[in-house]
C-alpha cells in the first residue's frame, strides 16, 4: 500500500532580497518538529524564492502601469482581453499576465518569477545538502490556469532532484498494450497536490512531501522536459 504526506511548513519572516531561504526551511521544519529525510520533497512557492532573488518591483497602481510590467516580462503577448494577457515568458511559460503578481506583495509593488527557477530549485537543494548532510528534491511551484478549463492549480516552474516526466511510452498496460503517448508530469502533479495544504494567506510558502516513488526522482529540468517547444504545439 502506498500514502503519501503533505505537511504545510510556515513562517513568520518577511521575505526580502538576499534572506537566506535554506535557514528558512529548516527553522520552518524544526518548528512543526519535521527533519527532512532522503527521498523527501520540499516544495517552495515561486513568491518566496522571487522575493529572496530581489525580483520585486515597484508599480504604480494603474492599469497602465501594470499593462506596461506585464509586457515588459513577455517574450511574446498571444491574446489580449481587457487587463488580462495572455503571454509566453523568456521561460517559455504560456500564463496570464507573465506571472506579475500583485496578491501578498507590498503595497506599490509587485512579484515577478524568478529568473531561471530550475536554478533556483538546485542552489536550494545543494544548499539543504550541505547543511543536513540529507539529498531531498525541491520543486518551485507556481499557480497558473489551464486552457478549457475552470481554476487554477499549482504547477512546477523548477525542479532538482525529482524527474519532471514519467515517460511510460513503450511499456505495457493492464491488457498487454503498448503505450504510445504516455508521458506523467509528475513534477506538475507534485505540485498540485502540495497546493492542497498551501493556503495563500496562511503564511506557508513550503511544504514537504513524503512517500513518493523513488524511482521518481532524480535529475532533470522543468525548461528542458516540461515547456512544450512552439514547433510541438498546435495552438501557437
Amino acid at each position: 500500500m502506498s500514502a503519501l504526506r503533505l505537511v504545510a511548513l510556515a513562517t513568520t519572516v518577511r521575505v526580502g532580497a538576499g534572506d537566506d531561504l535554506a535557514e528558512l526551511v529548516l527553522t520552518s521544519l524544526a518548528d512543526a518538529g519535521e527533519a527532512l529525510e532522503t527521498g523527501d520533497v520540499l516544495v517552495v512557492t515561486s513568491k518566496v524564492v522571487a522575493k529572496a532573488e530581489g525580483r520585486v518591483v515597484a508599480l504604480e497602481d494603474t492599469a497602465e502601469a501594470k499593462a506596461a510590467l506585464v509586457e515588459s516580462e513577455a517574450r511574446r503577448v498571444l491574446r489580449r482581453r481587457g487587463a488580462l494577457r495572455i503571454t509566453e515568458t523568456s521561460h517559455g511559460f504560456v500564463n496570464a499576465n507573465a506571472g506579475v503578481d500583485l496578491s501578498n506583495a507590498d503595497e506599490g509593488t509587485a512579484v515577478l518569477l524568478p529568473l531561471e527557477p530550475d536554478r533556483s530549485a538546485r542552489r536550494l537543494r545543494g544548499e539543504l545538502a550541505r547543511r543536513t548532510g540529507v539529498e531531498v528534491a525541491v520543486v518551485v511551484t507556481d499557480t497558473f490556469g489551464r486552457a478549457w478549463r475552470h481554476g487554477v492549480t499549482d504547477v512546477a516552474l523548477g525542479v532538482a532532484g525529482l524527474r519532471p516526466i514519467l515517460d511510460l511510452r513503450g511499456t505495457l498496460d493492464a491488457h498487454g498494450r503498448r503505450l504510445e503517448a504516455t508521458e506523467v508530469a509528475i513534477a506538475d502533479e507534485v505540485a498540485g497536490a502540495a497546493n492542497l495544504v498551501l493556503h495563500k494567506a496562511a503564511g506557508t510558502p513550503f511544504a514537504l512531501v513524503r512517500g513518493l516513488d523513488p524511482s521518481f526522482l532524480g535529475p532533470g529540468s522543468v525548461a528542458e522536459s516540461i515547456v512544450r517547444r512552439p514547433g510541438e504545439d498546435l495552438f501557437r
